[in-house]
C-alpha cells in the first residue's frame, strides 16, 4: 500500500509526565484525581477522570484557573501527547486540558461505542466531571470530527472552536477508505513498522525524531479492534450537511499539502461554517500544530484573545 494511505486521521504524539497526586471531585457520579508534576521543569499536571458513565479519562492540565478554557482532542490513534509541542508555547494564563480520548493513550478501551457521537458524548462529560460549564475545543483531524458533533449537539457548552487538519467530512474521502482497508487487516500485536509508516506520512515539514517515535509509541498503545471500530465510526458519519447550524466562531487551521484533507476541502469546510477564517501554512501536511508549533500558537492565542474582547 502506499504511504499516503497511511496518513493517520490525526497527528502524532511526543513526551512527558508526572507524580504526587491530589484529588477533587467533579458532577455527581464523577470523580478526578490530579498529580502534579515533580519535575520543576514541567508545567502541567496529569489526572485521571471517571465519568458518569464510568469510563475513565487520562487528561493533562496546565495553566490558571481562572483562564479561557481550552479542551484539546487529538486524532487517530494518537493521545494527548499529540500536543506536546505546543502544550509549552500555550500561555499560562489559559487553562488548558488534552484528554487521551476513550480507547487512546491511558484512557479506558471499552469494547464498543466509537462513534463521533460517542466520543463528544465524552468530551462534554469531562466538562461536567470537572464542573466546567463551557470551553474552546481545539481537535485535530479525528479530534476536529469530534469538536464539530460537540458543537452540533451540545452548541451551549461551546464558547468556540479550533479545527486543525479537517474538512466537511471524513464520508468517502479516498485516502480513509483506501487505509481502511489496510487497518480491517489489523491484528494484535499490530506491526510497528506499518504503524511508523502511518505516522510519518502526516508529516510535509521535518519534526523531531523522537516525537515521531512516542507518536508511533502510542498509537502502538491502541489494541486492532479500535484502530478498526475508531476508523469505522470516523468514516460512517457524515454531518457536512448540518454544518450551517454551528455558530461558534471557529478558527480552521491547516496545510496547503495536507494530503488527506487537500486544500479545497478545508476552504470549504470554513465556507460551511458561518463564522470561520481559515488559516493555511505553506509547504505543511497535516499537522500544523506539529510541523510549525510556533505559528500555530501565534494563531491560537490571537484567536482566543479575540473572543475575550468580543
Amino acid at each position: 500500500m502506499k504511504a499516503h494511505a497511511y496518513l493517520l486521521l490525526a497527528s502524532t504524539s511526543l513526551a512527558a509526565c508526572g507524580t504526587p497526586s491530589v484529588t477533587s471531585s467533579g458532577a455527581a457520579s464523577s470523580s478526578a484525581s490530579l498529580q502534579a508534576e515533580s519535575s520543576a521543569s514541567a508545567a502541567f499536571r496529569e489526572g485521571t477522570v471517571t465519568l458518569a458513565s464510568g469510563l475513565q479519562l487520562h487528561y493533562i492540565e496546565q495553566g490558571r484557573k481562572d483562564g479561557p478554557v481550552l479542551v484539546l482532542l487529538h486524532g487517530y490513534t494518537d493521545s494527548y501527547r499529540s500536543f506536546e509541542l505546543a502544550l509549552p508555547l500555550l500561555p499560562r494564563d489559559f487553562r488548558v486540558y488534552a484528554l487521551d480520548q476513550r480507547g487512546h493513550g491511558d484512557s479506558s478501551r471499552p469494547e464498543c461505542c466509537y462513534s463521533q457521537s460517542d466520543f463528544a458524548a465524552d468530551a462534554v462529560a469531562f466538562l461536567d466531571a470537572l464542573g466546567l460549564q463551557r470551553a474552546t475545543f481545539v481537535g485535530h483531524s479525528m479530534g476536529s470530527f469530534i469538536a464539530q458533533q460537540v458543537a452540533l449537539e451540545y452548541p451551549e457548552r461551546v464558547e468556540a472552536l479550533v479545527l486543525i487538519g479537517s474538512a466537511p467530512t471524513v464520508h468517502g474521502n479516498p485516502v480513509a477508505l483506501e487505509l481502511q482497508s489496510a487497518v480491517d487487516t489489523l491484528s494484535d500485536p499490530i506491526d510497528p513498522d506499518f504503524v511508523r509508516e502511518f505516522q510519518a506520512s502526516t508529516f510535509v515539514r521535518p519534526i523531531p525524531p523522537s516525537f515521531l517515535d512516542t507518536a508511533v509509541s502510542e498509537s502502538l498503545k491502541v489494541p486492532a479492534h479500535i484502530w478498526q471500530a475508531a476508523l469505522d465510526g470516523l468514516i460512517a458519519e457524515d454531518h457536512s450537511s448540518q454544518l450551517g447550524e454551528i455558530s461558534a466562531p471557529t478558527l480552521v487551521v491547516g496545510g496547503d499539502q495536507d494530503g488527506f484533507f487537500p486544500a479545497e476541502q478545508q476552504r470549504a469546510l470554513a465556507e460551511a461554517l458561518p463564522n470561520a477564517t481559515l488559516s493555511l501554512y505553506e509547504d505543511t501536511g497535516h499537522a500544523p500544530h506539529v510541523e510549525l508549533p510556533h505559528r500555530f500558537v501565534q494563531d491560537l492565542k490571537q484567536f482566543v484573545h479575540g473572543l475575550e474582547r468580543e
